[in-house]
This record gives structure tokens, C-alpha cells and sequence, in this order.
């Protein structure tokens, strides 16, 4: 029932039309553990269609090794920016909720409410 109130909260949304005319043609998946580090890898993962970043490991400092491009990004709202600078124009952000406090935060978020 929680679930449904808090659906009904948010605004319907689509894609966003730059990403619903994208044919994932090759995507890669990058986590935030570090194996990355040293490999100098950016430039390969820029090629990549879509980009999408797990959690909220940093990219600036690192794009020689992890790149730049972030088409998604995905984590749980622990791992959410705080700041509406930190989520990039161009990319989505997808919250990822499991836990029940995961759902009093999107609704603190919707309502603009303090969590």
C-alpha cells in the first residue's frame, strides 16, 4: 500500500528522449570497487552507447581511468548526490529502493519533506 500512495505521488515520466532514441547498441556496466584504477581505460568506456555507473564513485580525478561519459547511474539514496550540481544534465538518475526506509526517503524527496 506504501508502494502504491508513493507512485501516485510521482509525476508520470518518461525517458528522457535522448536516451528512449539510443538502440543500446553496446553498453558497459561500471562499479565503483576500484579494479579499474591504473588500467587507463577511460577512453574505451567513452565509446560505449550507454554508460551506466553504479553507486557514486567518483569520475573527476579518474577519467583517464574510468572515463567521463554517464548516461545512468544507479544507486540506493544513501549513495544519492546531495547536491542538484552533482547530477549531470545529460545523464539519468535511477534511486534503487529495497529497504523500507529507502521508501520514506523518496517520499521526504517528493514531498519535500525532511527525512
Amino acid at each position: 500500500d506504501k508502494l502504491k500512495d508513493l507512485l501516485e505521488l510521482l509525476p508520470e515520466h518518461d525517458l528522457p528522449e535522448d536516451l528512449k532514441s539510443k538502440h543500446c547498441k553496446r553498453c558497459v556496466v561500471v562499479g565503483s570497487g576500484g579494479i579499474l584504477h591504473g588500467l587507463e581505460l577511460g577512453h574505451l568506456l567513452n565509446q560505449f552507447d550507454i554508460v551506466i555507473r553504479l553507486n557514486d564513485a567518483p569520475v573527476q580525478g579518474y577519467t583517464d581511468h574510468v572515463g567521463n561519459k554517464t548516461t545512468i547511474r544507479m544507486t540506493y539514496p544513501e549513495g544519492a548526490p546531495l547536491s542538484e550540481h552533482e547530477y549531470p544534465p545529460a545523464s539519468l538518475f535511477v534511486a534503487v529502493l529495497f529497504k523500507s526506509v529507502d521508501f520514506n526517503w523518496l517520499q521526504a524527496m517528493v514531498k519535500n519533506e525532511t527525512l
